[in-house]
C-alpha cells in the first residue's frame, strides 16, 4: 500500500488555485435586506408587517418593482400609500425597503417637459433625464434668509397689476367656484413672463385628461413652454400621487430658486390635493375631523406654502412665488379648507360667479379681493392711478345698488355710475392676451381723467385698444419712466393724456 501524503493531487490543486482566482475577481460582498409580508391591500393603500427599520416617508418596492410610500409607522404594522395603481400588489407578497425617500429629478432638462410627480415624462418625444434628485419634503427657508417681497410679479391683466398686485416671493391664493375663471388667470400670468426672466411651474392635481390637455395646448401655443415645466396628475391617478404632486412640483422649483433665479408656481388645485389627503388617511383609519379631513390638514399646507419665499442677496436672491388654486362652493369663503388656506397665504383673489356670469371677465371681485403686500411690491407708477380708480370703483358699486331700486339719482350721481361702468369695461379682459405695463398706464390714465365717460359702451373694447396703441407713439425716455422709481412725471401724463384724447376722438358721441 502506498504511502499517504497531505497534499492534494496536482489536478485537484489546480482546480482549487483557479476557484480562488475567480473568488477574488468576483469581489461579492453580503447585503442587507429588510423584507416584509403584504396583509391586506386597499384602494391606493396597503397595510404590511415586518420592516422593524423602516422611516417615515420611505419608499418601499413592491414585487413587481412599482414603489409605495411608509406612511403609518405602527408598532405591529405599516401603512404603505401606492404611487402606481397597485394591481399587482397581493396579500401574503414580500416587499423589500429601500432606503431612501421620494425625490424627483430637477434640473434645466425639465423645461419644457410635461412628467408626472416621479419625475417620469409624459410626452411623447420624452426630453433629456436630468442627473439631479432632490427630496419631495424639503424645510422652508428659515426666517433669517428670507427677505423683504418688493419686486412685482406682473401679471398681464389690469385689474390685478393695479389694485391687487403681486410680488415676487409671494403666496396669493385663487379661488372661486367652479367654471369662474381661476385657471384662466394662471395660465395668463404664465405667458405674460415671456421674454423675462421667471421660470414657470405648473401643477396639475387631479384634473380631468382634457383639461390639463387644453392648459398644455395654450401654453405652447403662446410659446410658454420653453420656460415652464408642467407636473399633471389626472383624476384617475392614484391618491397617493396626487398628494405627492404639489411637493414634487415644488422641489423643482426650488432647485431654480436657490440658483438666484425667480420662479412661479400654480397650484391647479389644492382642493383635489386636500380631498386625497382625506381618502389616505380615512383609508389608513387615521382619525377624522371636521368634514372628516384629518387633524393635519392645516399643517400638509402650511409646510408647502411656507417653503414660497424670497431669498437673501447673499444666497441668491432668488424668490418662489405661489399661486394656490382652490375651488369655493356657492362663494362660501368659510369652509374649512378655504379659511385655512387664507390664513396661510398673503392674500386672495376672489372669483364671483355672479360677475362671471354677467360677462365680466376675468371675473374677480376687487371688494373680496386683497393683497397684503400691496403697493411694496408693485411699480411706484401704478399707486398713483389706482388709488383714485380703487375709490371711484368702491363708490360705482354702491351706488350701482341703489340704482336696482329705481332711486331718483342727481346728476353726480348719474356721472359716478357712468364713470364706474366705463371703469369696470376697461378692467375686462380676454383670455390669453397679458396686456404690457406701458400698455396699461396708457389706459389707467385715460380712465383716471374721465376720458372714456363720453365713449359708449358698446364701443369700449375698440376705444380702449386705440388708447393701448398710443404707447407706440410715445418717446423711449418716457416708457423708461414708467418702470423707474419716480414713474411718470407730471408732464408726462399730461402727454399720455393729450395722446390718449385724440385717440378716443373717433369713439365719443
Amino acid at each position: 500500500m502506498a504511502p499517504r501524503t497531505d497534499s492534494p493531487p496536482p489536478i485537484l490543486e489546480a482546480a482549487l488555485s483557479g476557484i480562488r482566482q475567480a473568488r477574488q475577481k468576483l469581489g461579492f460582498s453580503l447585503v442587507e435586506r429588510e423584507i416584509g409580508t403584504i396583509r391586506t391591500v386597499g384602494n391606493g393603500i396597503a397595510i404590511a408587517t415586518g420592516l422593524p427599520k423602516v422611516g417615515l416617508n420611505e419608499l418601499v418596492r413592491f414585487p413587481d418593482g412599482s414603489l409605495g410610500i411608509a406612511f403609518n409607522i405602527d408598532e405591529e404594522e405599516i401603512g404603505i400609500i401606492f404611487l402606481g395603481s397597485g394591481a399587482q400588489a397581493f396579500s401574503g407578497e414580500q416587499i423589500e425597503r429601500t432606503g431612501r425617500v421620494m425625490d424627483v429629478p430637477v434640473g434645466e432638462g425639465l423645461l419644457g417637459q410635461i412628467i408626472d410627480p416621479t419625475g417620469k415624462s409624459l410626452a411623447a418625444e420624452g426630453g433629456s433625464s436630468p442627473a439631479r434628485r432632490l427630496p419631495i419634503e424639503r424645510h422652508a427657508p428659515p426666517i433669517m434668509d428670507r427677505a423683504p417681497v418688493h419686486v412685482p410679479l406682473q401679471t398681464g391683466i389690469k385689474v390685478i397689476d393695479a389694485l391687487i398686485p403681486i410680488g415676487r416671493g409671494q403666496r396669493e391664493l385663487i379661488l372661486g367656484d367652479r367654471q369662474t375663471g381661476k385657471t384662466a388667470i394662471a395660465l395668463d400670468t404664465i405667458i405674460n413672463q415671456k421674454g423675462g426672466d421667471v421660470i414657470c411651474i405648473y401643477c396639475a392635481i387631479g384634473q380631468r385628461a382634457s383639461a390639463v390637455a387644453s392648459a398644455v395646448a395654450a401654453l405652447k401655443e403662446k410659446g410658454a413652454m420653453d420656460y415652464t415645466v408642467v407636473v399633471v396628475t389626472e383624476g384617475n391617478d392614484p391618491p397617493g400621487l396626487k398628494y405627492i404632486a404639489p411637493y414634487a412640483a415644488t422641489s423643482i422649483a426650488e432647485f431654480f430658486m436657490e440658483q438666484g433665479r425667480d420662479v412661479l408656481i400654480v397650484y391647479d388645485d389644492l382642493t383635489q390635493h386636500a380631498r386625497a389627503y382625506r381618502e389616505l388617511s380615512l383609508l389608513l383609519r387615521r382619525p377624522p375631523g371636521r368634514e372628516a379631513y384629518p387633524g393635519d390638514i392645516f399643517f400638509i399646507h402650511s409646510r408647502l406654502l411656507e417653503r414660497a419665499t424670497h431669498l437673501r442677496a447673499e444666497l441668491g436672491g432668488g424668490s418662489l412665488t405661489a399661486l394656490p388654486i382652490i375651488e369655493t362652493e356657492a362663494g362660501n369663503l368659510a369652509d374649512y379648507i378655504s379659511t385655512n388656506l387664507i390664513s396661510i397665504t398673503d392674500g386672495q383673489l376672489y372669483l364671483s360667479s355672479e360677475l362671471f356670469e354677467l360677462g365680466i371677465l376675468p371675473a374677480i371681485d376687487v371688494g373680496a379681493s386683497v393683497s397684503r403686500v400691496g403697493g411694496k411690491a408693485q411699480l411706484p407708477v401704478f399707486p398713483r392711478l389706482a388709488s383714485r380708480l380703487k375709490l371711484a370703483y368702491s363708490q360705482f358699486q354702491e351706488m350701482e345698488v341703489f340704482a336696482r331700486f329705481g332711486t331718483h339719482l342727481d346728476e353726480n350721481a348719474r356721472r359716478t355710475l357712468e364713470h364706474g361702468r366705463r371703469i369696470r369695461a376697461c378692467l375686462g379682459q380676454p383670455q390669453f392676451e397679458p396686456l404690457s405695463v406701458p400698455g396699461q398706464i396708457a389706459v389707467l390714465v385715460a380712465l383716471s381723467s374721465g376720458l372714456f365717460d363720453t365713449v359708449p359702451l358698446a364701443r369700449m373694447p375698440a376705444a380702449e385698444y386705440a388708447v393701448r396703441k398710443i404707447v407706440d407713439q410715445l418717446p423711449e425716455a418716457l416708457l423708461q419712466s414708467v418702470f423707474s422709481q419716480t414713474g411718470l412725471s407730471i408732464e408726462e401724463s399730461k402727454l399720455v393724456s393729450r395722446k390718449a384724447e385724440t385717440a378716443l376722438i373717433p369713439f365719443r358721441v
